[in-house]
């Protein structure tokens, strides 16, 4: 009896040391809290190729609190997506920029992606830097939509090439500060991401700028190594002769 007990104690020690090294290849650790969101699953969400793939779920009952390891060969953009079980709701998908070490998300089930307080990544705080001047320009580019069907509609041709000539500068000035942002910080992974998803049509001499300011530690991440690979398509492309 005294052998049984002692070969159970150890079979528990194992058991518990095994489920502490459970994450020890981690190297991304998520906690965070979404205040009002009780029971349903949370799903944390990459691009493979071209479709969103789970790399984590999280089964949410009784406490707002969850918590994930992960384990990223470089810093990339992941989505933390709510299964609300029961909602209409479709503000569900919460982008951000995972980098190794230790991130903090904190939202509201009613305001999941407008509310989101994202700390302990310096890619996702310039991300948001960059989208809260992104959101400017899609304001302004808005506007000008709006201004273009009240002209075409009274027919004033003299505001709509008024119009359609602001909508070409305005065009310039997104893409110009589009690049200039990425090129101000190519010493982060996010830089390459925006540049990609932002302003793939752009001047490939404007692209292979960004390539080329890209730090070492850059160039040779996810992002980094799809931006040269595209470029270089780019630029093979222009360069074969037209059949």
């Amino acid at each position: 009896m005294k052998n049984m007990l002692l070969a159970l104690s150890a079979l528990v020690l194992l058991v518990a040391c095994n489920k502490e090294e459970d994450h020890s290849d981690a190297n991304v650790h998520i906690t965070g809290t979404i205040k009002g969101f009780k029971k349903g699953k949370l799903f944390i969400q990459k691009f493979a190729d071209t479709a969103m793939v789970n790399i984590d779920t999280i089964v949410v009952d009784g406490s707002p609190n969850f918590e994930s390891h992960l384990k990223l060969d470089s810093p990339e953009m992941l989505y933390l997506v709510i299964d609300r079980v029961k909602s209409n709701s479709v503000d569900d998908n919460l982008p951000f920029f995972a980098e190794p070490g230790n991130i903090k998300i904190d939202t509201y089930l009613e305001r999941f992606y407008s509310d989101a307080k994202i700390t302990g990544s310096k890619n996702n705080d310039v991300y948001k830097e960059f989208l809260t001047v992104k959101k400017r320009l899609t304001d302004a580019s808005l506007d000008l939509v709006a201004k273009d069907i009240e002209a075409r509609k009274s027919k004033n041709i003299a505001q709509l090439d008024s119009i359609s000539l602001q909508s070409d500068q305005h065009l310039k000035r997104r893409y110009l500060y589009t690049a200039n942002f990425a090129l101000t910080n190519a010493k982060y992974e996010v830089a390459p991401y925006i540049a990609l998803s932002e302003i793939p049509d752009a001047n490939t001499k404007y692209l292979d700028t960004i390539r080329k300011s890209m730090t070492p530690k850059v160039a040779n991440s996810l992002y980094g190594k799809m931006l040269t690979k595209y470029v270089a398509d780019r630029k093979k492309a222009e360069a074969a002769p037209v059949q």
